[in-house]
């Protein structure tokens, strides 16, 4: 059911900033919101309260957001709290850009090494990157693993790409058990 929700309410924003022609600015206000909504429990909390009535979740949210976001985002909020959808909140952001990711073809790689990549390592990486996928830019996220020995492993959505000293040697050790045990 939430799955269904933020599909909805992430659908119609996306269509709402095609409308007006202003998808690059609802998509950079739905992130920044996105962040205050995941790193801010004590906000979430109380806009899922059931004890805290709606007209207070909504006096609340004017108070927080009146005058640092556009009205149509706090429009957009103002539906989702009259609808008592507020606990998507997150996920309803996380859909929408998430689509508009694929509409504008921007790719997101989580890249995981076994030591920090130099500044030219991480953008031969990228053009690689964009090189072999559909995709025309990049969001790209860099984390260390010293565990992967050396090598480096790419996830992009679904698909990963494990190169990694640690999953070769894991997969050498299988090779030589299944031919001891032969």
């Amino acid at each position: 059911m939430a799955k269904l929700i933020a599909k909805v309410y992430g659908d119609a924003l996306f269509e709402a900033a095609m409308d007006r022609q202003d998808l690059d600015a609802v998509y950079e206000e739905a992130r920044v919101l996105d962040a205050i909504f995941r790193d801010n429990q004590e906000l979430m909390n109380a806009l899922t309260h059931p004890r805290i009535m709606k007209e207070e979740k909504l006096s609340m949210m004017e108070n927080i957001f009146s005058g640092r976001i556009s009205d149509e985002m706090m429009g957009f909020l103002s539906v989702v709290v009259e609808k008592g959808r507020q606990k998507e909140i997150p996920a309803i952001f996380a859909y929408f850009t998430e689509a508009v990711r694929e509409y504008k073809k921007i790719g997101r790689a989580f890249v995981t090494t076994a030591v920090p990549l130099r500044e030219e390592q991480r953008e031969a990486v990228k053009a690689k990157l964009l090189e072999t996928t559909p995709y025309v830019e990049f969001e790209m996220e860099y984390a260390v693993d010293p565990e992967l020995i050396g090598g480096m492993t790419i996830r992009i959505g679904d698909r990963v790409v494990d190169s990694s000293v640690k999953t070769q040697l894991y997969e050498l050790k299988k090779q030589l058990l299944a031919v001891r045990l032969a």
